[in-house]
């Protein structure tokens, strides 16, 4: 690695603007040795606060969205049996961040209920119920039942500064192209191919390719800051959700992406088109178009900001979130262990 490179490298390492992971499994260590008896006996407690909250309804309404999951859901209970294990006998996941973020809210219940924790990118419709961080929007996934997991990756909010009229008249994309998704059918997702191919070089676009597969396009990472300096920043899928359309929306610019496909502890699905983002065609025929007219009417551009922040602010209440995370294992654990 030349001098340069390296140098580049330090810089990302110690700006990058992303949860220092390290300090998440600080944490969640701490956290794994704290004993369970003890949240079992407050369960009860802080799942009854629900009934003196104003904002019950809204709790409710949250719960059955992560949780679609009815006494009459079709699936194969004997085979769940077979597939599930307790909580308790739950071995690490692959990828460990998934373990901790489930076993965060799993830990307060009867280590010897049975759950089903599918780790990693799920964007396909289950036919057992099971904990997820993904699932598909436009498909029956009533079994995905989502919590918020990875989230040191996903959940992350900016504080931005620099105000929609002071940033540069480009869209900015940095990522990896040509992902291999959950699917079972080994599917490859090809937007972020297609959109570099198209838009490669074009004043109004900033792309680079994270990684060496496609060298024509490639480019170094670039801190959460450097992204700031954009009007649009592109948030297109990969193997199931963008992991920067949390942070983009917390920002003074605007996420730009096709209809979304997939959802999580966000609920994507909620979204609405050009008013919490700008949403472009599929085949990105109209992206040129739209962003020239948000560039033309910086005060509609504004108002879309405006929206995505009140849109996150909903997810600010860690205590909210908490008592949400509890009541959907609640929910989910009352259906499946009959």
């Amino acid at each position: 690695m030349s001098k340069q490179g390296l140098s580049r490298k330090i810089y990302y390492t110690l700006n990058s603007g992303k949860n220092p992971k390290f300090v998440y499994y600080i944490k969640n260590v701490i956290r794994q040795a704290w004993p369970k008896s003890w949240l079992n006996c407050r369960l009860e407690k802080v799942l009854a606060e629900l009934n003196q909250r104003p904002d019950k309804d809204y709790i409710l309404q949250r719960v059955d969205y992560y949780c679609k999951l009815l006494a009459n859901t079709p699936y194969d209970h004997k085979l769940w049996q077979q597939n599930a294990i307790e909580i308790g006998q739950q071995p690490m996941t692959s990828q460990s961040v998934y373990y901790y973020d489930a076993m965060e809210y799993a830990r307060w219940f009867n280590q010897h209920l049975r759950w089903i924790l599918k780790s990693g990118d799920v964007d396909y419709a289950l036919d057992l119920p099971s904990i997820v961080k993904s699932r598909p929007i436009h498909e029956d996934n009533s079994c995905n039942v989502m919590l918020n997991l990875e989230k040191v990756r996903h959940f992350l909010f900016v504080n931005d500064k620099k105000s929609f009229s002071e940033k540069k008249n480009v869209a900015i994309f940095r990522g990896k192209i040509g992902q291999q998704t959950g699917r079972k059918d080994n599917h490859v997702k090809m937007n972020r191919l297609e959109f570099a191919n198209r838009f490669y070089g074009h004043p109004m676009f900033d792309i680079g390719a994270i990684g060496h597969q496609y060298p024509q396009w490639h480019s170094e990472k670039l801190t959460i800051g450097e992204h700031l300096d954009y009007k649009f920043i592109m948030s297109l899928e990969g193997n199931d959700v963008a992991s920067n359309l949390k942070w983009v929306m917390s920002s003074n610019s605007i996420a730009v992406t096709p209809p979304l496909t997939c959802e999580t502890w966000f609920m994507e699905g909620t979204l609405k088109p050009d008013y919490h983002y700008i949403e472009i065609k599929p085949d990105f025929s109209d992206i040129e178009e739209k962003l020239q007219y948000y560039i033309d009417h910086p005060d509609e551009a504004q108002r879309i900001i405006d929206h995505a922040h009140e849109y996150i602010d909903q997810f600010r209440d860690q205590k909210r979130e908490r008592l949400i995370s509890l009541l959907v294992l609640q929910h989910y654990f009352d259906l499946t262990n009959k």
